[in-house]
């Protein structure tokens, strides 16, 4: 699905400043970037890192082949010159990733306004990756918190992952199915995803099979015959309730040839009223090991009315609503320039400045520092790395005073490459699946509801609060006095 090099994967904006910088003597500045959001996704309570071991590749394959550069060459300017000159395409030519590089662990929880990443390195390098690193993060972080939420509201019975069909093509199916295996699934029907990233696959028939036959009771027939070891059958095709007492029919028949049923599948009506039916027609028929999976446009908050309304239901298929991220386009990652150095010069910190003061960047070399106790999680702290310790009384960006002196804490930027050596090796997808699963039991209830009842405790190291505070009067008052 992809080249050897995805160099290009960026905005022509961020290669029309690569050549300014470089042209303006700026190329052996050395930038520090950082990638967060402000918001979580889907009113809830946290968010799942997911990506890490993409962008690690991306970064490894960094480099701009021949065809890219014969490309840019191509372009044009409003003038109909070249948009990029010869020098510094082949500049570009030579160009390989050599940034230092810090990130959450993949699987982590995380919220709002703290880095998930950090950029370090020759300025030109960090501007160029801005939209690569969002666009890998921001998706899959979005699918994997999707994922957590929808395992959440399933309590735990298995989710099965089933949107490849409807999913924003098939590198957006791709990423999908990773994000949501990690996110808590326990298997997707993505054949493609299985074989990349090992991913359990799951899978029967479809609607089109029961219709390929003359009736109902001999698509089952055939299929059991074609696939015994697999039969999980689809019974809403024409009656649900019939389609279970065929499927029970065929389930008898397999048990003489040595084999079980492995279940059925509703897929419309009235899910919660069928799967009480469903159930007694199976169990009075002496199959009560035999699953029901329900299907049908399901989400979290679906799941948890069916749960409600006492459904019985053992496994869930989620298809459109999660691959998609149905209510929530996007994540809203941003990254953003938090300080700058000229060569054998002082670090000078940077920040973007916004009417609405939440969406007022911070300057620094930042880290999070995460504090927990007894129950769990507390809350994290962000911090300037250049400045020796910190202080654990802080306000939070709601407002609210903590003081994490008592607690136990850790740092939770790693570093993942330095000067452009990869220093990190990425767990395997299985292991990262069930360091997510860790992460998120060890915050509090009260944080990972659907609704949350609490938001989770954020806010800035004090002197770094006061620095911020010092340099957006500053650069206001700059402004205003121009």
């Amino acid at each position: 699905m992809r080249s050897s090099s995805l160099a290009l994967l960026t905005d022509l904006y961020q290669l029309t400043m690569a050549q300014g910088y470089w042209k303006s003597g700026m190329a052996r500045y050395e930038g520090v970037f950082y990638l967060f959001f402000r918001q979580n996704p889907f009113k809830g309570g946290c968010t799942l890192a997911c990506g890490l071991e993409e962008v690690i590749r991306y970064l490894q394959e960094f480099r701009f082949e021949e065809s890219d550069l014969n490309y840019l060459a191509s372009l044009k300017g409003n003038d109909e010159e070249p948009l990029f000159g010869r020098d510094f395409l082949a500049y570009l030519k030579n160009l390989r990733f050599s940034c230092s590089l810090h990130a959450v662990p993949e699987g982590s929880v995380v919220f709002p306004h703290e880095p998930v990443l950090r950029v370090q390195g020759p300025l030109i390098q960090a501007q160029i990756l801005e939209t690569p690193l969002l666009n890998i993060l921001n998706f899959q972080s979005l699918v994997a918190t999707k994922a957590a939420r929808v395992c959440r509201a399933a309590r735990g019975r298995p989710v099965l992952e089933f949107g490849l069909r409807r999913a924003q093509g098939p590198n957006g199916g791709l990423s999908a199915s990773r994000a949501a295996y990690i996110g808590g699934c326990a298997a997707t029907s993505n054949l493609l995803a299985g074989k990349i990233y090992g991913i359990p696959v799951k899978g029967t028939h479809a609607h089109s099979w029961v219709m390929a036959f003359h009736d109902e009771l001999d698509a089952f027939i055939a299929y059991a015959e074609a696939m015994p070891n697999n039969c999980v059958f689809l019974v809403d095709t024409y009656n649900s309730l019939q389609g279970v007492k065929h499927a029970i029919e065929v389930g008898r028949r397999l048990r003489l040839r040595g084999f079980d049923m492995v279940g059925i599948r509703l897929d419309s009506g009235n899910l919660a009223g069928l799967s009480r039916q469903a159930r007694r027609l199976l169990d009075e028929a002496g199959f009560p090991q035999a699953k029901i999976v329900a299907s049908n446009d399901l989400d979290e908050y679906r799941i948890e009315a069916l749960h409600e309304a006492g459904a019985v239901i053992d496994i869930y298929g989620v298809g459109t609503r999660l691959a998609t991220a149905y209510e929530q386009p996007a994540l809203g990652g941003v990254y953003k320039l938090a300080a700058l150095r000229p060569p054998g010069g002082q670090w000078q910190y940077k920040m973007k400045l916004s009417e609405q003061p939440l969406k007022t960047s911070t300057p620094g070399i930042l880290q999070v520092r995460r504090f927990w106790g007894e129950n769990g999680y507390e809350g994290d702290l962000i911090y300037n790395e250049l400045w020796p310790g910190f202080q654990t009384h802080f306000s939070t960006f709601d407002g609210r005073s903590c003081n994490f002196a008592h607690l136990s804490s850790k740092d939770l930027l790693m570093p993942v490459f330095e000067h452009g050596k990869q220093v990190y090796m990425p767990i395997d997808i299985h292991h990262t699946r069930a360091f997510a699963s860790e992460q998120l039991a060890l915050l509090p209830d009260k944080y990972r509801q659907l609704r949350p009842a609490a938001v989770y405790a954020v806010g800035l190291e004090p002197r770094l609060k006061t620095l911020k505070e010092q340099l957006l009067a500053e650069v206001s008052a700059r402004e205003i006095n121009r």
